[in-house]
């Protein structure tokens, strides 16, 4: 099709693993019987499809792939098996300094990545102040590189990859490096880029940012693709995995939605959320965990102790779950999350934080937990998750969670920037 950006099919990347370099040179020299090594599946028969345009985020428990796929993407890597297409001109941040040379300096750097990535000199000269007035690293752009800190490397760098009219940039973890100056000013390159159209493969662990910067996201687990879908349903899946939750599919066709259903969805502005407009329960949740302890019951009550899931804003409402304990548990922690409907996490609290409850439960007990709070949030509808978590010696341990079991509709007649109102005291003189 005309508008694939990057097609991936059956990819797979195998490393062979040494115990020592000598077992590397027997098995080259063809000394002895046998192999000398063993060996690692990275990817495992792993198919994507990005098209122009898109932001398409890919997560995954460390060891999952994702910088496998990446390198392989942009030639770094050869893969052992599978193709990989790609249709039009890459600029990728894979690793902090690569493809510097320690010895050279900043500017003989932004010429030699510009010449790897494929430009002219006469084109890099055109794009030289706008990389220098990005990166902000001032006279150091003189030095050699091996002189620069972690900080430095990473905008000299990203200023080289995103300032050289890429059509598609692949990102990796990059931007965990760096002063929140120079993260926001990435972050707002990233919202330009979209609005011209352009097309972005981002890695990272920064869940809230994959949620709002992302069109789809790409969940990969030991290698191979749990799935794809929009951030809340790939994130929500995640923090499975993160815990030991997850259950994989018993058929493909069980599987999150495909790529053609999240197209026919954006075409219709459908975000991909299963609950449905008007409804305060949602018929469909996400739960799991061990169930060692239940939510059994959970509701909204606004200032006056009405059941209600419309709050209005400035004032008081109360959430409120009951638990029962199958069995005996140390110190259970109840907790509460608040998250838009892109998925994003936008506040939250439990017990353990607000040291509220820090007691052991005996089975059969119902404990009734309320969280009471001002609804300082901007009007619109969020989604509200419940959860039961502890410690078992030192593993972490979900008894019970329930994402989005609730739609939570604020009504405010002024709404101020951003998620929230600080509720500013004003004064003109």
């Amino acid at each position: 099709m005309d508008n694939i950006a990057i097609k991936v099919t059956d990819l797979e990347k195998v490393y062979k693993l040494y115990d020592k370099p000598a077992d590397r040179l027997k098995e080259a020299l063809r000394i002895g019987r046998g192999k000398h090594h063993t060996e690692h599946r990275a990817l495992k028969g792993v198919n994507m499809t990005i098209r122009q345009g898109e932001c398409v985020g890919i997560i995954g428990t460390n060891g999952s792939g994702k910088s496998t796929i990446l390198k392989i993407i942009t030639g770094v890597l050869s893969p052992t098996a599978g193709e990989v297409e790609v249709n039009g001109r890459i600029s990728a941040l894979l690793e902090l300094g690569a493809g510097f040379n320690m010895e050279y300096n900043g500017i003989e750097n932004i010429y030699l990545n510009g010449t790897m990535i494929g430009f002219s000199k006469k084109e890099i000269d055109q794009k030289m102040d706008e990389i220098l007035a990005f990166a902000d690293i001032g006279d150091y752009v003189y030095q050699p590189a091996k002189t620069y800190s972690s900080g430095m490397f990473v905008r000299l760098a990203f200023a080289v990859a995103i300032n050289i009219d890429p059509e598609i940039l692949i990102v990796d973890e990059a931007l965990s490096v760096g002063d929140v100056f120079f993260q926001a000013k990435c972050y707002h390159k990233f919202e330009e880029f979209k609005e011209m159209g352009k097309t972005i493969v981002f890695v990272s662990h920064d869940l809230s940012s994959i949620s709002k910067y992302c069109d789809r996201v790409v969940l990969l687990n030991q290698g191979v693709k749990l799935g794809e879908g929009n951030a809340k349903q790939m994130i929500d899946t995640y923090k499975q995995v993160l815990v030991g939750q997850y259950v994989a599919p018993e058929s493909e066709g069980e599987r999150l939605v495909d790529d053609e259903q999240l197209r026919e969805m954006a075409a219709k502005g459908v975000d991909g959320s299963k609950l449905d407009a008007g409804k305060a329960e949602n018929p469909e949740l996400l739960e799991y965990g061990s169930k060692k302890a239940q939510i059994t019951e959970y509701y909204i009550t606004d200032e006056k102790g009405t059941r209600t899931s419309t709050i209005l804003k400035g004032s008081a409402f109360t959430i409120h779950m009951q638990v029962e304990m199958a069995e005996k548990i140390n110190a259970p922690i109840f907790a509460f999350t608040i998250k838009n409907v892109r998925g994003t996490e936008i506040t939250g609290t439990n017990t353990m934080i607000e040291k509220a409850f820090l007691e052991s439960v005996e089975a059969g007990e119902k404990k009734e937990i309320t969280f009471t709070q001002n609804m300082n949030l901007q009007g619109g509808d969020y989604l509200l998750s419940l959860g039961v978590t502890g410690y078992e010696g030192d593993d972490f341990t979900v008894y019970h969670r329930l994402y989005d079991v609730l739609n939570v509709t604020v009504i405010s007649d002024k709404d101020t920037v951003g998620f929230y109102d600080m509720n500013s005291h004003v004064t003109v003189k």
